[in-house]
């Protein structure tokens, strides 16, 4: 498979477990701010780093589901970015299944852009360094939010948001390609 069906293969598994829980609990997400938001992926993203460490894992959710929670967490931040009414809690499945596939589309024509300009560097990374980039990313969150959202020169919360489903997305395909090569 070459980049583009991989990518899409790891989005689709993900999506199907975000629209799932769709239906199993609405769009509770929708209470969440976006520190809240960050902190979630925060503790997924150090969870995997622990168990990356220590090589224990004593809970039933594996790397792989917690980089598909991640990747499901960074297009919740976008869509929450996008949503300014916090009176809307409950959205609409079509609604929800809309704004899932607009920010992995905006994702995805970032991640060929990248792709063309880096020459797919990423395939060389370890899994270490796509946990490692996303606490980064997750820091840089935090610190946008203290700064009231205003930034100097850097790229702004949303690209953030992007680059941290990216990541969990190559990390998902590396996982793959291990997985399939054993």
């Amino acid at each position: 498979m070459n980049t583009n069906q991989q990518y899409d293969t790891a989005v689709l598994s993900a999506k199907k477990i975000f629209l799932h829980k769709t239906k199993d609990y609405g769009t509770s997400w929708r209470v969440y701010r976006i520190i809240s938001v960050a902190d979630q992926i925060y503790i997924k993203a150090k969870r995997i780093r622990n168990i990356q460490e220590t090589g224990v894992q004593k809970i039933g959710d594996d790397i792989i589901s917690e980089f598909k929670g991640i990747l499901n967490y960074g297009i919740i931040g976008l869509i929450q970015l996008d949503i300014h009414d916090d009176e809307l809690e409950e959205l609409p499945y079509e609604k929800v299944e809309q704004f899932y596939n607009e920010k992995i589309n905006i994702a995805k024509d970032l991640m060929l852009d990248k792709n063309h300009d880096y020459g797919e560097a990423w395939r060389q990374m370890s899994q270490e360094s796509f946990t490692d980039l996303i606490l980064a990313k997750i820091l840089r969150i935090k610190q946008i939010l203290a700064n009231k959202g205003k930034t100097i020169i850097s790229e702004g919360i949303d690209a953030n948001f992007y680059d941290i489903a990216n990541y969990a997305i190559f990390a998902l395909i590396l996982i793959d390609d291990t997985l399939h090569s054993n």
